[in-house]
C-alpha cells in the first residue's frame, strides 16, 4: 500500500486532500496544530503536533513516504496577511516548519514532496494595472512581493529548490492562486474573500446591503477546491519540478464575485464600500506552462464552485441560528 503525509492536514486545502488520497488507497498520516474543523479527519494516523519542532517534523516522517505534501503555513486572508500585525509571525512560523520539513524529508528519504507555494511571490509591479495582471512564472524576478507572506512563500520555495540541486530531493513546486470551497474558514478574520462574500450574503436580508473593502474594482481569480487536487497531485506523480502555478484563469472583479454571489442567493443586495486592507489591484493564474507540462486546466467555471461555497456557508449560519 502507497503512503502519504499531509503537513496542514487540519486545514482547508489539507483535510480535502487526505480524503482524496484516502479514496486513491493510500494509508495517510496527517499532522497539524488541530484536528480539521468541519467533519472528521479520513486519515489512519493523525499526529496533533506543532512541525516548528523540528523533533516531531523527524518522528512523523518515520518511513520513506511515497508522497509528502507540506501544506501547513501561518496564512490567512487580507484581513490577516496585509495589516501588518502578523508579518513577523508569518515569516517565523512558516520559514521554520519548511526548514525542519526539509531536513526531515532528506533525512527519511522521501520519494516525492509537494510543497504549495503561492500567486503572493509575484512583484507588485506586476499587478498594479486589475485588468491585466502579469502572473507568469518566469515574471517572479526581481523579487518584489507585496507582503511578508509573499517574501516567505518566495525563500521556501528557494530553500526546497536547493535541497533537489544538493540532496536529490524529489521536490514539486505549485504557486496556488486563491483556492476556497466548502469547509474552510469562513470567518474569525482568516477567511479569504469568497467566504466573507458568502457569510456576508447569507447573513444579510434581500434588499440590505454588504460591505466590501475597497472600491471592489481589485481582480482576482478563484480556484475551486477540487479542480486545485486534481492539479496538485498531477504535479506530484509528474516529472516537473517546477514552481507552477496552480489557479483559474477566469479572472473577476471583488464586485463582480459579489453580484455572482448575490445571483447564487436570489437575494438584491447594496454594496458600500469602505477602507481596508486589499493587496494588489490584479491577480490572475497564467496557466500556459501548466498546460503545456501537464495538460492541466480547470474544468469547471467559477460560478459552480461559489454555490457549493454557498450554500455550505449559509448551512453553516443556519445551524448556529444566525
Amino acid at each position: 500500500m502507497k503512503t502519504a503525509l499531509v503537513c496542514g492536514a487540519g486545514g482547508f486545502i489539507g483535510h480535502h486532500l487526505v480524503r482524496r488520497l484516502k479514496r486513491e488507497g493510500f494509508w495517510v498520516r496527517g499532522v497539524d496544530l488541530k484536528l480539521p474543523e468541519f467533519s472528521p479527519s479520513d486519515a489512519d494516523d493523525f499526529v496533533v503536533g506543532d512541525l516548528r519542532d523540528p523533533v516531531l517534523c523527524r518522528n512523523v516522517t518515520d518511513r520513506p513516504f511515497d508522497e509528502v505534501y507540506q501544506l501547513a503555513a501561518d496564512m490567512g486572508g487580507a484581513g490577516y496577511v496585509f495589516v501588518g500585525e502578523h508579518d513577523a509571525a508569518i515569516m517565523h512560523n512558516s520559514a521554520t516548519i519548511n526548514l525542519n520539513m526539509a531536513e526531515a524529508a532528506r533525512l527519511s528519504g522521501v520519494q516525492r514532496l509537494f510543497y504549495s507555494s503561492s500567486a503572493c511571490i509575484y512583484p507588485l509591479r506586476n499587478q498594479m494595472d486589475p485588468n491585466n495582471p502579469l502572473c507568469a512564472e518566469d515574471s517572479a524576478y526581481p523579487a518584489d512581493p507585496d507582503s511578508e507572506y509573499g517574501w516567505e512563500k518566495l525563500f521556501s520555495e528557494r530553500l526546497f529548490l536547493s535541497y533537489h540541486r544538493n540532496y536529490g530531493l524529489p521536490v514539486r513546486i505549485a504557486r496556488y492562486h486563491n483556492i476556497f470551497g466548502e469547509e474552510g474558514a469562513w470567518t474569525g478574520g482568516r477567511e479569504k474573500s469568497p467566504a466573507a462574500i458568502c457569510r456576508k450574503v447569507a447573513a444579510a436580508s434581500d434588499g440590505g446591503e454588504i460591505e466590501i473593502w475597497g472600491s471592489g474594482e481589485q481582480t482576482r481569480s478563484f480556484l475551486y477546491i477540487q479542480e486545485c487536487l486534481e492539479a496538485t497531485i498531477r504535479l506530484t506523480r509528474s516529472d516537473f519540478t517546477g514552481p507552477v502555478n496552480i489557479g483559474s484563469e477566469e479572472m473577476v472583479s471583488i464586485n463582480q464575485m459579489a453580484r455572482m454571489v448575490m445571483g447564487i442567493a436570489g437575494k438584491q443586495l447594496s454594496l458600500r464600500h469602505i477602507e481596508g486592507p486589499l493587496g494588489v489591484k490584479g491577480r490572475n493564474s497564467d496557466n500556459r506552462l501548466i498546460a503545456a507540462r501537464l495538460g492541466w486546466a480547470p474544468s469547471r467555471p467559477l460560478v459552480e464552485g461559489m454555490s457549493i461555497t454557498y450554500h455550505w456557508i449559509a448551512g453553516q449560519l443556519a445551524g448556529k441560528g444566525l
